[in-house]
């Protein structure tokens, strides 16, 4: 009798070929491994690069301290006045996180109140864009006037920054559900906090998280503009301060130390806000669901 052979048989070769679920999941994972790998290396090395350039020009060329330090210099000085700046820091940081509070609260409440009923939306959206479209550092001296405590008008000048893209993208969510659903939830009767619950929201979150991610970086912004415009000195202040303080003493190095830590706070605040989103959205949600490219 004849032996056959799993080439003579097609069918057995298409058995063995197909790769199983265990063999289709390891590849996932070393896609996604890459993947990470990439978005981490790719940029590190960039940075690397632009500073070590910055680092070699300064010195071939001889460039004095006080027009453009090198990155060593800032570094050592930013470990030299650690005490100074992490004050600073704390009180920016402080700053940020209260207006962006202040402003997830009201712009919500809002953007669920302008979605339910008509007139509030008619008579206070046109407010909420004048104050979006107003610039802050023009209207923050007349803030600063009228609000007793200075931190407080702090306060107030991040939160006008941030609240309007948590309104408006809330805003936008809310209206953008899916009408045939809400003809579904009509005809089966669904109570108005049933519709809220699990079409609304559903429908928003995607948009509101991401003006979450804008509200974070403006918040940083309002924050820093505030207090340039306030002038403010002390103990008691931001990395802003520290920023004018040197300016005025020409400590150039100083000035740059301070920069850095407010580029790398807001760094952290969109790297924060971008996590939050995956976890959110990233099982069910288009625009965070992994694919394979």
């Amino acid at each position: 009798m004849a032996s056959t052979s799993i080439t003579d048989n097609p069918a057995l070769a298409d058995v063995q070929a197909t790769p199983s679920a265990a063999d289709l999941q390891a590849r996932d994972d070393r896609i996604r491994r890459r993947e990470s790998l990439l978005r981490i290396a790719v940029p590190t090395v960039v940075i690397a690069g632009l500073l070590l350039l910055w680092e070699v020009l300064v010195r071939v060329n001889n460039v004095p301290h006080y027009i453009i330090p090198a990155p060593s210099l800032i570094l050592t000085t930013l470990v030299d006045n650690w005490d100074t700046l992490s004050g600073a820091l704390w009180f920016t940081v402080k700053l940020t996180l209260l207006a962006l509070v202040a402003a997830i609260v009201g712009g919500v409440l809002l953007a669920i109140a302008f979605a339910l009923f008509k007139w509030v939306e008619i008579g206070l959206f046109p407010i909420a864009v004048i104050l979006q479209v107003t610039p802050i550092i023009a209207i923050a001296p007349l803030i600063l006037i009228y609000v007793s405590s200075t931190t407080a008008a702090l306060l107030l000048c991040a939160w006008i920054v941030a609240f309007f893209p948590i309104l408006s993208n809330t805003v936008i969510g809310l209206k953008s559900a899916d009408s045939n659903l809400r003809d579904l939830f009509q005809l089966y009767k669904a109570s108005p906090w049933q519709l809220f619950r699990y079409l609304l929201v559903p429908s928003a979150l995607p948009y509101f998280m991401a003006g979450l991610k804008i509200a974070g970086g403006l918040s940083l912004i309002g924050a820093v503009v505030a207090e340039f415009t306030a002038g403010t000195a002390g103990r008691e202040t931001g990395l802003a301060s520290r920023i004018l303080e040197s300016s005025f003493r020409t400590e150039i190095p100083m000035m740059f130390a301070a920069l850095l830590l407010v580029s790398l706070l807001g760094i952290v605040i969109f790297l924060v806000f971008a996590a939050l989103s995956r976890a959110v959205l990233g099982h069910w949600h288009e625009s965070e669901m992994k694919r394979e490219r």
